[in-house]
């Protein structure tokens, strides 16, 4: 398997030739088919991906292109060996880290979005360990029933990405 981590300034600021608004990133992500919803939405949407290892299942470009579909070839995705790497390339490039969790205190629609968030989502098993949640600019969560433990991740990423590119114009562009 080929894990590459590259710097944020490497990353153009276009994919397909239209301007690079935001970012996702999946911490260790446990669930192919999850994965692979959110990389066809972040194609669909032009945002890009990054993927923090290890993850809980084969991560080569053929399990990839599997779980995205027809998909894979319109997204841009970056693999990050750790958390820390990862960190260090958000931090260097002046990007604000949004982290989804249902531990944060800020309702995802009552956040100002920037351009230049990356909002990252947990493992569906865990979540993240408690040196990421420190790490996030902002903790979001999504009000939902208290009885009930949590949405589905490729849901959640759906609903806080929709409500960042409203506010930020994202959608615009295809209109």
């Amino acid at each position: 398997m080929l894990t590459i981590s590259v710097s944020m300034a490497q990353f153009s600021s276009t994919i397909h030739g239209d301007p690079l608004l935001m970012r996702v990133a999946l911490y260790q992500p446990d669930i192919p088919q999850n994965t692979g919803t959110i990389l066809r939405m972040a194609a669909c949407l032009n945002v890009a991906v990054d993927i923090i290892e290890p993850c809980g299942f084969d991560l080569s470009d053929r399990a990839l292109r599997r779980a995205a579909l027809d998909y894979y070839d319109k997204v841009r995705v970056q693999r990050h060996a750790s958390f820390e790497l990862f960190l260090n390339n958000i931090n260097a490039s002046g990007a604000r880290l949004v982290l989804m969790t249902t531990k944060g205190a800020t309702p995802y629609h009552d956040v100002l979005y920037r351009n230049e968030d990356v909002i990252l989502a947990g493992r569906e098993s865990a979540g993240v360990p408690d040196k990421v949640h420190e790490s996030a600019h902002l903790r979001v969560r999504i009000p939902m029933q208290q009885s009930l433990r949590s949405l589905n991740v490729a849901v959640s990423m759906a609903m806080v990405l929709g409500e960042a590119l409203g506010q930020t114009g994202g959608f615009s562009r295809f209109l």
